[in-house]
């Protein structure tokens, strides 16, 4: 297990995070980009704490993301499945798991003031964190992608499904979208990652 998670994590996160697996008894799959969630995390019928993790992310998000879900399951353990998933109990206990990796041996040094900040009270989605999520976007691999957020109003994208949509409006945190073919209005998180169609204005 280690030998793998040596893939996807910073070399310094990896005894560590091994070690919160094992005394978690996490069952833990990294399976290929899901367009909707970086992972996520469920207690299966036979009692196993199954979490699931993109395996596209970078190292960095990929650490977020692990903690995170390894948070709910450790709320979850101690303050019963009644709490809210991301409520004060899940920030609480995500903040106390993350604090020893917010260091330069693990995070580059540009995130390392990002990552307090957000960790100060940290949101359901670093994704939601835009100062954050974009830095965290420079350690991608490079891609011919764009967040929502960032493409100018106006502009026609395509999802991974293929439907075309054009950015119309900001409402509170997401955006509106009209879906070119149905005429109908979606929702969009700043996060969601689209392919701009050039000279769509």
């Amino acid at each position: 297990m280690s030998d793998t998670l040596a893939k996807y994590l910073p070399d310094h996160a990896v005894k560590p995070v091994f070690e919160l697996i094992v005394e978690h008894g996490v069952h833990l799959k990294i399976v290929n980009e899901r367009a909707t969630r970086h992972g996520d995390y469920r207690k299966a019928m036979n009692g196993k704490h199954e979490i699931t993790v993109n395996g596209s992310l970078n190292k960095y998000r990929f650490l977020i993301t692990l903690i995170h879900e390894i948070a709910h399951l450790v709320a979850f353990e101690k303050f019963g499945r009644n709490i809210k998933p991301h409520g004060n109990e899940w920030k609480h206990t995500f903040q106390q798991l993350m604090v020893p990796y917010i260091r330069p041996e693990i995070f580059p040094n540009q995130l390392l003031p990002l990552l307090a900040r957000h960790f100060r009270n940290p949101s359901a989605s670093s994704d939601t964190d835009t100062t954050l999520s974009l830095a965290l976007k420079q350690f991608d691999k490079q891609n011919d992608k764009n967040y929502v957020f960032e493409i100018p109003y106006g502009s026609v994208f395509r999802i991974k499904n293929g439907k075309v949509f054009k950015k119309i409006a900001v409402r509170t945190k997401r955006y509106e979208c009209l879906e070119m073919s149905s005429g109908r209005l979606y929702l969009f998180n700043p996060n969601a990652e689209v392919e701009l169609i050039k000279n769509s204005n």
